[in-house]
């Protein structure tokens, strides 16, 4: 789900992506599968979409979902005030985006926090390498066979090829930095964990 102060802004992002690509309303509509009205009304900031209707949208016009986000696609400096990142919600965790800048950026970093009892339904793997740094609370995070059992200050890097899970046990919300390295398709990564 994405915050109020976001949605004006990754609609506008949209409708100027769209119009580079000379695309129509109507294309971009048959290459999504989204209605004219329903781009329409996200274009103009009317609706918030889904990260499943961004993913559609991002697929049709061949972009990682990330340029959205981005008031310049060529910036080499980003700057997120806290709370202000693009905020993904799904089934009691949420992801911070915790910005965003050039196409060819070789990692994606986000805030992730996971309620108690919560864990991903099932292992996941995508390409490049993943780092998680433990920030609150305690969390377990598999790797292949092995658990790890996560705490404040501990951290993780494995090559994310590998299937991983993870599961908060305990009785309080555990928060943990994730970033995502990817040489390719950035946006596969995150996509694979919000969908578990």
């Amino acid at each position: 789900m994405i915050t109020p102060q976001n949605e004006i802004e990754v609609g506008a992002h949209v409708r100027r992506l769209r119009e580079q690509q000379k695309l129509s309303l109507r294309a971009m509509s048959e290459r999504c599968g989204l209605s004219i009205n329903a781009i329409s009304q996200i274009e103009r900031g009317e609706v918030s979409p889904s990260i499943a209707t961004l993913g559609k949208l991002a697929f049709a016009l061949r972009l990682p979902i990330t340029d959205f986000f981005a008031e310049d696609a060529q910036r080499n400096t980003v700057f997120v005030k806290h709370g202000q990142g693009l905020l993904l919600k799904k089934n009691g965790f949420s992801m911070e985006h915790l910005g965003n800048g050039r196409n060819d950026q070789p990692f994606e970093t986000y805030r992730m926090v996971v309620e108690p009892g919560l864990a991903i339904p099932q292992t996941i793997a995508h390409p490049g390498y993943e780092f998680v740094y433990c920030m609150d609370g305690q969390l377990e995070y598999s790797v292949g066979s092995r658990v790890y059992l996560m705490e404040v200050g501990d951290c993780l890097k494995f090559a994310a090829s590998q299937p991983h899970a993870w599961r908060n046990s305990s009785a309080v919300p555990a928060t943990i930095l994730l970033i995502f390295h990817a040489a390719e398709d950035h946006q596969l990564a995150h996509q694979r964990h919000l969908q578990g």
